[in-house]
């Protein structure tokens, strides 16, 4: 019954208004059945340990209720819960039950100052990778042979054409701003109200990473005219906007840059990192083309982030007002050799950001342990790559990101289902929970294979991916083209443009992915709620999400798990027996009999029960 032990930093696991000086009640829950001899909640708010006892607050159907008051003197609460059995004493941190003393690291952990955004938790998001959605003005359009990039002539594309592999970035379809504006009712209708670009500033390749100027829209993509028609036309549907930014580095066509190589005392020669001038300089991974930015310049810090008229606050103002950055390379910002300064760099863009609108997202990109940036003083969330995706795709379809890359460390096997809980549990534990609500889960990107393409093209594998990524914790993104059955493999089959021709389209899936949105959209148990793993063995995987009024339990079974289980065990989630719950998928209702819910789907499946309390 231990493992009936459960707290969460959301309601109604904890009531009252997170914010300095407050008091908030912390409560936690235990089958009526557990003999506690005594609860206390631990904090350390000056360094010394505080223990507080806690009081029961009675029962409630299965469950008994032991509750604590505090007050918020910090801006960052940390506490965990010491648990007095006849069998000892256990401790109940964000990492879950343990007989040892856990460490600080682990503490749940509330956030007085600085909260995240608002409307993100309950947005639903659409990553648009612009030359490859829709052509709205063939007149934009990059010619065959109009420039060089890296030597070699531009190539212009027909829509249907597929990618050509070796042409890399010099490759485009004629993709732009208008186009997207021409297809919104498109993504409204899909249940989407937020647009992550990929980078739209000026720049040479179809990828724009290589950043030409800062503060213009590429005139390939409709330019600036462009973007204020794009924010009217999302405004009217009450739809957001973030854009890809790159503060790592800039492309070599940069002005800065060329000023730097042709005068080593120029103001812009401090931008980079030059170990012999001028050819010799700092890169991204070696890439000769994108020399890496040095905050290490003051000029360039005001420049980029601090100052009144820098890159990261004039595109949050009138006419543009973004609603946040998705920011590049984060993990490698302000990070070279001995100079390791990213944490003073992303704190400085967290203010620059928040002074121009403190309901901006601050989103990074980062591909492996980000936890550092995440404490609530930098990032509001990050593309969930290593706490989310990577893991799921293991589980799923057995390979991680540097399996399916080829990389001697890959791992091409499945992720036992126990791992795949402990990894996502490990990298939510690490954090507030309430960061944990601020980050962009996703199931591919422009910087990896498509779902559809992982799972062998079996429609029943992405559909389970899909379950998951809407009902886990934190805003779910769509690739574009995912929705209808677009396929591809990595860079450039994964980048194929969208098809419009609605013949081509897999309409079920699309139907698939639009009840998901709308059963998101709204949806406090999904957007806001606790999270408590129910069951991770064999092939099968269950989760509760819960808020107060509502209980939604998610299982998922990867392919080979049918018969392995056959109901789930759902007293340790405080769900008492006789608990009617329908599905939101596949119809049909089930009452919990014996402590246990017999809902475990065919394999390949998922399904979504939700608590009906008419």
């Amino acid at each position: 019954m231990l493992d009936s032990l459960f707290h969460a930093c959301v309601p109604p696991y904890l009531q009252g208004r997170v914010a300095p000086s407050q008091t908030v009640t912390l409560r936690l829950r235990a089958d009526r059945e557990l003999d506690l001899l005594g609860v206390f909640l631990r904090t350390a708010p000056e360094g010394e340990q505080l223990m507080t006892p806690a009081r029961r607050a009675g029962q409630e159907g299965c469950c008994q209720w032991w509750e604590v008051a505090v007050e918020l003197t910090v801006p960052r609460l940390a506490y965990r819960f010491m648990v007095q059995t006849d069998q000892g004493t256990w401790w109940l941190s964000a990492a879950g039950l343990t007989r040892h003393t856990p460490t600080d690291a682990t503490d749940f952990q509330l956030l007085a100052a600085n909260p995240g955004p608002d409307w993100v938790p309950e947005a639903v998001f659409y990553q648009i990778f612009p030359d490859r959605f829709a052509d709205g003005d063939p007149a934009s359009n990059v010619r065959d042979g109009e420039y060089l990039l890296d030597g070699r002539p531009v190539l212009a594309r027909r829509w249907e054409d597929p990618p050509t592999p070796g042409a890399g970035a010099r490759e485009f379809y004629g993709g732009d701003l208008p186009g997207i504006v021409d297809h919104l009712d498109h993504l409204q209708d899909l249940g989407v109200d937020g647009l992550y670009l990929t980078p739209i500033f000026t720049a040479p390749s179809n990828h724009k990473y290589d950043v030409a100027d800062y503060e213009k829209v590429d005139p390939h993509l409709g330019g600036d005219q462009a973007l204020i028609d794009l924010r009217r036309a999302l405004d009217e549907r009450g739809m957001r906007l973030v854009l890809d930014v790159v503060p790592n580095h800039c492309g070599v066509e940069h002005p800065w840059f060329r000023k730097a190589q042709a005068d080593p005392d120029s103001p812009e020669a401090g931008f980079f990192t030059f170990h012999s001038h001028p050819h010799d300089y700092a890169c991204w991974l070696g890439h000769r083309s994108l020399p890496r930015l040095n905050y290490r310049n003051p000029l360039l810090l005001e420049t980029m982030v601090s100052g009144q008229a820098s890159v990261l606050r004039r595109w949050l103002r009138a006419p543009y007002n973004l609603d946040g950055w998705r920011l590049d390379a984060v993990n490698m910002v302000a990070r070279q050799g001995g100079i390791q300064a990213a944490h003073q760099v992303g704190r400085a863009i967290r203010r620059a950001i928040k002074t121009e609108n403190p309901q901006a997202w601050v989103l990074g990109e980062h591909f492996f342990d980000g936890t550092a940036h995440l404490q609530g003083d930098e990032l509001d969330g990050v593309m969930n790559y290593r706490g989310f995706m990577i893991p799921l795709w293991q589980w799923l379809v057995g390979s991680d990101l540097e399996g399916f890359k080829g990389k001697p460390w890959g791992d091409r096997s499945f992720l036992p289902t126990a791992s795949l809980a402990a990894q996502w549990l490990a990298f939510r534990a690490a954090i507030p929970e309430s960061v944990s609500l601020q980050h962009l889960n996703l199931l591919g990107s422009h910087d990896t294979p498509r779902i559809l393409h992982l799972a062998g093209g079996d429609r029943r594998v992405v559909q389970v991916a899909a379950v998951l990524l809407f009902t886990w914790p934190g805003t779910p993104c769509i690739f574009y083209g995912d929705e209808v059955g677009l396929g591809g493999g990595g860079d450039p089959e994964g980048r194929f443009p969208m098809s419009w021709d609605q013949s081509r389209w897999d309409l079920q899936n699309l139907g698939f992915f639009r009840s998901l949105c709308r059963l998101r959209r709204g949806n406090q148990t999904l957007s806001r709620g606790a999270l408590q793993i129910l069951l991770a063995e064999e092939g099968t995987l269950a989760y509760l999400r819960e808020s107060p009024g509502q209980r939604i339990v998610v299982v998922a079974c990867r392919e080979g798990a049918s018969g392995q289980v056959r109901a789930i065990s759902v007293r340790h989630g405080g769900i008492p027996d006789g608990t009617l719950f329908r599905s939101a998928l596949g119809g049909g209702t089930r009452r919990v009999q014996e402590g246990c819910l017999e809902g475990v789907p065919v394999a390949p499946g998922a399904e979504i029960w939700i608590e009906d309390r008419v």
